[in-house]
C-alpha cells in the first residue's frame, strides 16, 4: 500500500540546522566559494558561507547520520555499518559495505576514504570501485582508535590517536607501522594539522592541547583549558597565528601561537558542547556549530582578539511545544519551545527567521547575570495567542508559562518580550501554590486579552496598558480549571471551557452568562474558527464535539482517536477540522458531511499543528523533535475526492517531510484509491429531448457560408515568381566585349508549360460512404468524415455532389437524409445547420428542379421548425428573466 496521505503531502522541514556532529567545510573551485555541510537527522544540509543560505538538502538515509566528512568532490555520510558517498550534495552514488560494527570516524584520503568502526577495524576504500584497499584491526586493550588525520605532505601516511593516549603513524600503501608516539598519559580526542609542515595539534580529554612536531617527535608547546576535553581545533590562515579550540561547555578558547598564551575566551558560543570549529581559509571568519541546533559565523575584525557574531542560523535547542501561524499571509510561524524561547520561522526564506528571546521576570537583571546563571528566567511557554491588528502600536502576543500565574506579552516587531506581565491582583498578594495560567486568547482588534487560570477564574486585560478590565462570573467562571478560552470575531461572545465538563458562553462586554452546555466528558482544549463561528472542543475521552456559536448547540461529534488529542486546526474556510493525537495520527474531519476524510500515521506524535490562513500548508511539531514540518495541501493543486474513510481504515506510516525524498519512496498503485478517483466521463447526449452541440471549434463550421468572401480577401495580387536559377556553365553572348547571356535570352523568351491534369473523375471517400448509406441507412461514417475536414474540404465535397461536379441526384438525396438523421437524434445541432445552409446555397437551382430532392426538403422543414421553436422559446424566457433581474428594483 502506498504510504501517503490523500490530502497532505510532505513538503519540507523548518528550523533544523545542526546536531552533535561537527560540520564540514568545503571549497568549490569553480564557484570560488566556501560551502558548509551539517547533519540534520537522516539528511545533511549544505549552506553557502557568504550568506548562510541553504543550497541543498540531501536525500535521506534510512537512519540518522552518525558520521560526516567530505573531500573535494563527494560528501561521505554513514549510519550503522554502512558508508555512503553523495554527489552534488544530493544523491547517493556509492555505498561501501564491509564493516561489522558502527562507523565512528571518517577520513577522506585522495582517491580513497578511511573509515573506523567501534570494533577498532580500520578499512581503506577505493572511492570509485567501492572495494576494500586495506583493512587493519587494532587490539582494543592496547590501542582504541579515537582520532584520525592525514599529516600534510606525508605521502600515503595517516596519524591515528587512541583512547590510551599513544599515537601511531602508518604508511597505508606498504601497510607498515612507521612510528609510535608514547603520548601524554591521556586519551586523544582530536587531531588537527597545523599550518606549519610536520606540526600537528593534539587535543586530549584532560583539556590539554599539544603542538607536536611528528618529524622529530618533539613537543613544541602545550596549552590547557579548564572546560573539559577538547572537542575541536582549528587554525587561522589569514596571517594571524591563532588557534581556536572548542569545549563541551559551549566555550571557545583562542591562543596566540607566537606569544604562546591565551588571548581571548569566547564564552557561551553554544548552549551545548561545541561540535565543530573551522576557520575559513585566508579569511578572519570562524564557523562553529553545536547540538543546540545552531550554526554561527564569527568575524575577527576588532581589537582584543575576540570574534563578534556576524551571522547565524538557529532553531529551537529543545522541542517546540506550541506552534501557530502569525498574520494572514501564512509566511510566519510562531513557535514556543521547551528551551524557553519564542521564535518565528519563515516559510519563505531562513533570512526572515527571528528569535523573540526568553521570558524573564526582570530583563535588565537577567542580562547582567547572563543566560546560564539567570534565576529570573520564566519557565517554557505552554500556550500563546497572537494578533497583528495593533502590533505596530503595542504588544500583539500573549503567552502562558508552565506552572506560572504570570502571563507575558511579547512584541513581534521589536522581537523581544513586551512591557506587561499580566497577573490578577488577588493572587499577587496571596501567593498560592499550584495556581497558574492555563488558557489565553487575544481579541481580533488586538485590544484585549482573556486569560483563564487553573482555579477557574477568567480575567480580561487591556493589551495596551495592561490594566485589569474585569472577570467572568461572580467570583469565578468555572468550578474546575480553565481548559480553554476564546472570543468571537466581533467581540460579542466569550467562550470558556472548564475541567468540570461545562462550556459557558458569556457576553464579552457586560460579562453576563448567556448559555452553558454540559459535555459528556471533560474538555481538554477548545479552538474557535472566528470567520464561521464554529467551535471545536477536544474531550478527555478522545472524542471531539463541534459547537455552532450562533445556535449554541453541538452540531457534530467525532470519535476515532485512541489517545489524548494534543491540538486542533481549522482550514481557512472552516470546512475541515484537523486533529493531532498521541496515537501518532493526524485526522481530517469534513464538517458539512460529518465524515473522516483523511488520516495518516507518523513515527512520532504531533504535539502541535496549525493550518496556514491561505490554506496551502499544514505545519506540525512532534515529540522529541526540534523541527517544524510543512505539509502541502493537495486539494489546491490536484484532483481530490472527498470520500469518507471506512470505519476500519488502517492508516499507513509516512515519513516526516525533509527526511525522505519523493524519489526514494517506492509508490505502489493502490487499487482501492485508484478506483475512487475515476474521472467522470460525460455521455455524448444526456437526454433524447436535449439538443447537443458538437465539440468542434467554431472555425470548422461558422464561416462555411462566407468562404467565397474569405477566398476573395485571401486571393494573391500577383502570381508567385519562380526564383531565377543560375546555370552550371554561365553562357556568354558572342562579340568583341564578352558579356553574360541572361536566361531569357538563352530560352529566347519561351518557357515550357506542362499542365498536370492529375487523376480525373475519382470518387472521394465521403461520396462513396453516402452511396453505401442509401442501401444500409446508417450515416455515422460519412458524418465522421465531414467532422474531420476543414471548411474548404467540406465545400469541395458538397460541391462535388451535384451532377455537373461528377455526382448524382441519389447522392444529394442521401446527404439530405444525413441531415435528417442529425436533426432526429438532436446531436451536433450546429453542424447540421451549417452543412444544410451550405448545401442549399450551392445547389438551390438543382433542388428546385428535382422532385425527389424537394420531397426530402419538405420532410426536413418541419423537423427544423420544431427544434428551433423549442430553443427560441427557452432563449426568450432566459433573456426575459435576465432583463428583469438587471432592471427591476428588487
Amino acid at each position: 500500500k502506498a504510504a501517503e496521505s490523500a490530502l497532505f503531502s510532505g513538503f519540507r522541514a523548518l528550523g533544523l540546522y545542526s546536531n552533535h556532529l561537527p560540520h564540514v567545510l568545503r571549497f568549490h573551485r569553480r564557484h570560488r566559494a566556501f560551502y558548509l555541510a551539517t547533519a540534520a537527522g537522516r539528511s545533511f544540509h549544505t549552506y553557502n558561507v557568504k550568506k548562510l543560505g541553504i543550497v541543498a538538502v540531501s536525500n535521506a538515509l534510512l537512519q540518522d547520520i552518525t558520521c560526516l566528512a567530505a573531500d573535494r568532490m563527494l560528501v561521505f555520510a554513514s549510519y550503522g555499518n554502512l558508508l555512503h558517498a553523495f554527489a552534488r550534495n544530493k544523491e547517493v552514488v556509492h555505498v561501501y559495505k564491509g564493516h561489522k560494527a558502527e562507523i565512528h570516524l571518517l577520513q577522506p584520503f585522495g582517491d580513497h576514504v578511511i573509515s573506523v568502526d567501534v570494533d577498532n577495524v580500520l578499512i581503506i576504500w577505493d572511492v570509485q570501485s567501492e572495494e576494500e584497499y586495506l583493512q587493519l584491526t587494532f587490539d582494543k586493550t592496547v590501542f582504541i582508535v579515537s582520532a584520525i588525520t592525514h599529516p600534510s605532505t606525508y605521502l600515503n601516511k595517516i596519524l591515528l590517536g587512541s583512547e590510551q593516549g599513544s599515537l601511531q603513524l602508518w604508511n597505508v600503501k606498504s601497510n607498515k607501522l612507521l612510528y609510535t608516539f608514547p603520548g601524554w598519559g591521556a586519551g586523544v580526542t582530536t587531531l588537527q594539522q597545523a599550518p606549519a609542515v610536520d606540526v600537528v595539534a593534539i587535543g586530549l580529554v584532560t583539556g590539554h592541547i599539544i603542538m607536536h612536531n611528528i618529524k622529530y617527535d618533539e613537543m613544541l608547546m602545550k596549552f590547557q583549558q579548564d572546560w573539559g576535553p577538547i572537542t575541536a581545533i582549528s587554525f587561522r590562515t589569514d596571517g594571524h597565528p591563532v588557534m581556536a579550540a572548542g569545549s563541551p561547555l559551549g566555550h571557545v578558547g583562542l591562543w596566540d601561537l607566537e606569544k604562546k598564551k591565551l588571548i581571548s575566551q569566547m564564552r557561551n558560543v553554544h548552549s551545548t558542547a561545541v561540535a565543530g570549529v573551522s576557520f575559513v581559509h585566508g579569511e578572519p571568519l570562524l564557523i562553529t556549530n553545536g547540538a543546540d541546533n545552531a550554526i554561527r559565523v564569527w568575524i575577527f575584525d576588532g581589537p582584543g582578539g575576540a570574534g563578534r557574531l556576524l551571522r547565524y542560523r538557529m532553531g529551537h535547542s529543545a522541542p517546540p511545544t506550541k506552534i501557530r501561524h502569525h498574520g494572514q499571509n501564512g509566511e510566519q510561524i510562531l513557535s514556543a519551545g521547551q528551551d524557553r524561547t519564542l521564535q518565528s520561522f519563515s516559510t519563505v526564506h531562513e533570512s526572515f527567521n527571528k528569535s523573540l528571546g526568553r521570558g524573564s521576570i526582570n530583563k535588565k537583571k537577567s542580562k547582567k547575570q547572563g543566560l546560564q546563571y539567570d534565576t529570573r528566567a520564566l519557565p517554557p511557554i505552554t500556550t500563546f495567542a497572537s494578533e497583528i491588528a495593533r502590533q505596530s502600536d503595542w504588544d500583539g502576543i500573549i503567552a502562558c508559562h508552565q506552572g506560572c500565574i504570570i502571563c507575558t506579552t511579547w512584541n513581534y516587531q521589536k522581537t523581544s518580550m513586551g512591557v506587561h506581565k499580566l497577573q490578577p491582583k488577588t493572587f499577587s498578594k496571596n501567593k498560592l501554590l499550584d495556581v497558574y495560567a492555563t488558557a489565553v486568547d487575544i481579541t481580533t482588534c488586538g485590544n484585549f486579552a482573556v486569560i483563564g487560570l487553573s482555579t477557574g477564574h477568567v480575567d480580561v486585560y487591556n493589551m495596551q496598558s495592561g490594566i485589569h478590565r474585569g472577570h467572568y462570573g461572580k467570583v469565578k467562571a468555572h468550578e474546575g480549571a480553565i481548559r480553554g478560552v476564546a472570543v468571537d470575531g466581533l467581540n460579542q461572545v466569550t467562550v470558556t471551557a472548564g475541567s468540570e465538563g461545562v462550556t459557558k458562553f458569556w457576553k464579552f462586554k457586560t460579562r453576563e452568562l448567556i448559555h452553558s452546555i454540559d459535555l459528556c466528558s471533560s474538555p481538554s482544549r477548545i479552538l474557535l474558527h472566528r470567520d464561521s463561528g464554529i467551535l471545536g472542543i477536544a474531550l478527555d475521552d478522545f472524542g471531539i464535539s463541534v459547537v455552532d456559536l450562533e445556535t449554541r448547540k453541538i452540531v457534530r461529534t467525532f470519535s476515532g482517536h485512541h489517545d489524548q488529542i494534543n491540538d486542533m486546526a481549522f482550514s481557512p474556510d472552516g470546512r475541515w477540522l484537523i486533529t493531532a493525537s498521541m496515537d501518532c495520527t493526524i485526522r481530517t474531519w469534513d464538517l458539512p458531511s460529518g465524515c473522516l476524510i483523511d488520516c495518516f500515521l507518523l513515527d512520532s506524535a504531533a504535539i502541535s499543528i496549525t493550518m496556514s490562513p491561505t490554506g496551502d500548508f499544514l505545519a506540525s511539531s512532534h515529540v522529541d523533535d526540534l523541527g517544524i514540518y510543512l505539509w502541502s495541501n493537495r486539494s489546491l493543486y490536484s484532483l481530490f475526492s472527498l470520500r469518507p474513510l471506512p470505519a476500519d481504515y488502517e492508516p499507513s506510516v509516512i515519513m516526516l517531510p525533509g527526511t525522505c525524498s519523493a524519489q526514494d519512496v517506492d509508490t505502489i498503485e493502490d487499487e482501492e484509491t485508484s478506483d475512487e478517483m475515476i474521472e467522470y466521463d460525460s455521455p455524448e447526449q444526456l437526454g433524447e429531448r436535449l439538443v447537443t452541440l458538437s465539440l468542434l471549434s467554431e472555425s470548422r463550421w461558422k464561416n462555411l457560408l462566407n468562404l467565397d468572401t474569405i477566398k476573395k480577401k485571401n486571393k494573391p495580387k500577383e502570381p508567385p515568381k519562380v526564383p531565377v536559377s543560375a546555370p552550371f556553365f554561365i553562357p556568354t553572348v558572342p562579340g568583341l566585349v564578352p558579356r553574360y547571356a541572361s536566361t531569357e535570352q538563352e530560352n529566347n523568351g519561351q518557357q515550357s508549360k506542362v499542365v498536370n491534369l492529375g487523376i480525373l473523375a475519382q470518387k472521394s471517400d465521403f461520396y462513396m460512404q453516402l452511396e453505401e448509406a442509401l442501401s444500409c441507412n446508417t450515416y455515422e461514417s460519412p458524418l465522421s468524415i465531414l467532422k474531420d475536414m476543414g471548411p474548404s474540404g467540406i465545400e469541395t465535397e458538397l460541391r462535388g455532389l451535384a451532377p455537373e461536379g461528377g455526382g448524382s441526384i441519389e447522392v444529394m438525396q442521401s446527404f439530405l437524409r444525413l441531415i435528417g438523421m442529425m436533426l432526429n437524434t438532436k446531436r451536433d445541432f450546429e453542424l447540421a445547420q451549417a452543412y444544410l445552409a451550405l448545401f442549399l446555397k450551392l445547389h438551390l437551382k438543382i433542388i428546385s428542379l428535382e422532385p425527389n430532392l424537394l420531397d426530402e426538403i419538405s420532410k426536413l422543414s418541419p423537423q427544423l421548425e420544431e427544434t428551433w421553436n423549442q430553443l427560441q422559446t427557452l432563449f426568450n424566457q432566459s433573456l426575459c428573466v435576465l432583463n428583469y433581474t438587471k432592471t427591476a428594483l428588487l
